[in-house]
């Protein structure tokens, strides 16, 4: 009966335990094989013995399904970053919305090891709500009406919520979910501006950057309605005047 992994995989039996191992270990030898031992610690063979180790699929933390309380768990701190990140920004403390969740601080860093795993958790449903505005006001028929609902959804969304504010304002991971999303969002906005401009209606030396003094203006007024009605004015073609 084979008994050490070598003898088992000449024999064509698989090992007595899973064996885990880098997705490049194809090809590679192992010259002290591994004998599973039930009741104690690994035992070497001989020196000298070469056998090819049998490569199984790796199993990540990501591949495994979350259990009903870690999923809970995980859920629970999502809500609690919404919450808290919305009403003070994002670099607002992590205890607190363990707390809020009602979980211990280690099981927020645990599902969440960086800050931005939690800030991406949070935010990105809200960019995609924001990606479903810029759907909607391309679908318009009339290019300035979609300009204005773009602008009225846009603002609608950061005076309620400062955390959504920061996000669309600060820099992330240029591999991460947040700023992929953003870039989408971006390239989307462009055509709502340009076919604006190509229509008449929205003066022509308008570009993305300017949206960020549009937004600023209309959020600091007390009635950010009034305010971007005043905004709006003044970005018709027909009331355009040079730019400094």
């Amino acid at each position: 009966m084979p008994t050490s992994l070598g003898d088992r995989l000449g024999a064509g039996e698989p090992p007595l335990f899973p064996i885990v191992l880098p997705a490049d270990a194809g090809g590679r030898q192992c010259e002290v094989p591994i004998r599973g031992q039930p009741d104690g610690p690994p035992e070497r063979e001989e020196p000298g013995t070469v056998v090819s180790l049998a490569i199984l699929r790796p199993v990540t933390v990501e591949q495994r399904p979350l259990r009903a309380d870690a999923r809970r768990n995980r859920e629970a701190l999502v809500a609690a970053a919404r919450e808290v990140f919305g009403a003070k920004g994002v670099d607002a403390p992590l205890d607190e919305i363990a707390r809020r969740a009602e979980v211990a601080i280690g099981t927020l860093y645990n599902r969440f090891p960086t800050r931005a795993d939690l800030v991406e958790a949070a935010f990105l449903p809200t960019l995609e709500e924001a990606k479903a505005v810029t759907e909607e006001a391309l679908a318009i028929d009339d290019p300035w009406d979609g300009f204005v609902l773009f602008l009225e959804r846009s603002v609608l969304m950061q005076v309620s919520d400062r955390g959504f504010t920061e996000v669309c304002s600060r820099v992330f991971d240029p591999d991460s979910g947040l700023e992929k999303a953003k870039h989408g969002n971006a390239s989307r906005m462009q055509r709502i501006l340009t076919r604006a401009q190509e229509a008449g209606a929205l003066r022509a030396d308008f570009g993305l950057l300017d949206l960020a003094t549009v937004f600023a203006a209309a959020t600091a007024a007390p009635d950010w309605r009034r305010g971007l009605a005043l905004v709006l004015d003044g970005l018709r073609a027909s009331a355009a005047h040079p730019l400094p």
